[in-house]
């Protein structure tokens, strides 16, 4: 892939709890310079005019907010402007063996607008088992990827755990990814999108004449 098409895989993110205004613009005109999509807090969509594919998170960073708010949540965010949704599983009812109840949160907020959801289950918090029966709730409730971590848990995206949630959905690796090779081997293994405060980073990373 060119240099082009490897910026476009890049979700040059700001989602932390002292994001301001001023931290989302840079962080848009950082992803119009190189070429990324964003992904910022959805208080801050609205505010936001870009031609970047703009993502948001529902349910951040903890999964643990009621179905109907995420729902209202998504609804929201798509009626401001928002591209994609990057969804926080809830990782206490998988954990609890509630995959029924797992795979309804997700459905609800996949029926809620047309945007693509791709679900953040957390890989840092979970089993191998548990990782598989998120991924799978995520398959079975027509989600259009899985993304490995929200950044705020301990650990993040691996090459291991990109490689077993492969087997299901499309991957988004996030959390940890700070350089062109720590992306490229993400890539290597499977994921189709990164997440990364360090987006600029990882682009101008990117081998000169490569592609």
């Amino acid at each position: 892939m060119n240099r082009d098409e490897f910026a476009a895989r890049i979700d040059h993110t700001v989602l932390g709890p002292e994001t301001t205004p001023a931290d989302v613009e840079q962080c848009v005109e950082e992803a119009e310079t190189h070429g990324m999509n964003v992904c910022i807090p959805p208080c801050y969509v609205a505010d936001v005019d870009t031609e970047a594919t703009v993502a948001t998170v529902i349910g951040f960073p903890h999964g643990q907010n009621a179905t109907n708010a995420k729902r209202s949540e998504a609804e929201k965010v798509w009626r401001d402007g928002a591209d994609e949704l990057d969804l926080v599983v809830n990782v206490g009812r998988l954990k609890a063996g509630q995959d029924e109840r797992v795979r309804e949160d997700i459905e609800e907020v996949v029926a809620a607008t047309p945007c693509p959801v791709k679900v953040i289950i957390e890989t840092a918090l979970l089993t191998d088992d548990e990782k598989h029966r998120a991924c799978q709730a995520a398959a079975d409730a027509d989600a259009d990827m899985v993304k490995t971590s929200t950044g705020f848990a301990e650990g993040g995206a691996t090459v291991e755990d990109v490689e077993l949630m492969s087997e299901y959905l499309p991957v988004k690796a996030s959390g940890g990814v700070g350089s062109y090779e720590e992306a490229t081997a993400m890539f290597d293994a499977g994921a189709v999108r990164i997440g990364a405060s360090s987006g600029v980073d990882i682009v101008e990373g990117f081998p000169e004449g490569e592609g």
